[in-house]
């Protein structure tokens, strides 16, 4: 008991492994993937409390808000709706027997301590988190220039004028194609499956 209070009191508790493939399905993330859309887990962290798990298609984070308690939540990020910013890796002192990896998803910044010995797999995750990083804003990039595009086609279409189309008319034509046109923006610029930077930086 002593052992493990003066652990929890220097840290030591929450500093993670990396797990490997063929013990994902021993860890609780596994059974919240979504394998009917083929989700896949490429990387796990997991420390006593916590387990941090990177698919294709999100950033699954089991929070046990603390070592002792079995209550878990479960919180989602789809790489979808949730854009990767501000990656950081904080590699070793001398003494010390952590790495950090920080970045923000969403508004929610996450710092993840892990045992030194895995340096190598939090470099290649680094690098697979800043890639996605680079292609999220590159698309965001893309879809609001194309929203601009389509702002001024529509204004350029209404100080042309319509002649012998009525304006609900002309209204229902510019509505329909600005919809369509966007589905099709979406579609090319808003990625919901990183497996191919995940595959490219994790599993080469």
């Amino acid at each position: 008991m002593f052992k493990k209070l003066a652990s929890d009191a220097l840290g030591l508790s929450d500093i993670g492994v990396v797990i490997s493939r063929q013990d994902f399905d021993k860890t609780d993330a596994d059974d919240f993937i979504f394998n009917e859309v083929d989700e896949q887990i490429y990387f796990l962290i997991k420390t006593k409390a916590d387990e941090y798990c990177f698919t294709n298609y999100a950033l699954i984070h089991v929070d046990g808000a603390n070592a002792i308690s079995k209550k878990r939540m479960l919180r989602r990020y789809d790489y979808e709706h949730f854009a990767i910013e501000e990656v950081l890796l904080e590699t070793a002192g001398t003494i010390d027997l952590d790495v950090e990896i920080k970045f923000v998803i969403g508004n929610m910044p996450l710092s993840i301590d892990i045992h030194k010995k895995h340096l190598t797999e939090i470099k290649d995750l680094y690098k697979a988190l800043h890639a996605i990083s680079l292609e999220q804003k590159a698309n965001t990039f893309g879809m609001d220039a194309a929203k601009q595009s389509l702002n001024l086609a529509a204004s350029a279409i209404g100080r042309a004028g319509n002649e012998g189309v009525s304006p609900a008319d002309a209204f229902k034509e510019i509505t329909a194609f600005s919809h369509s046109w966007l589905l099709e923006q979406k579609k090319a610029f808003v990625k919901k499956d990183f497996g191919d930077v995940f595959e490219k930086y994790i599993n080469n």
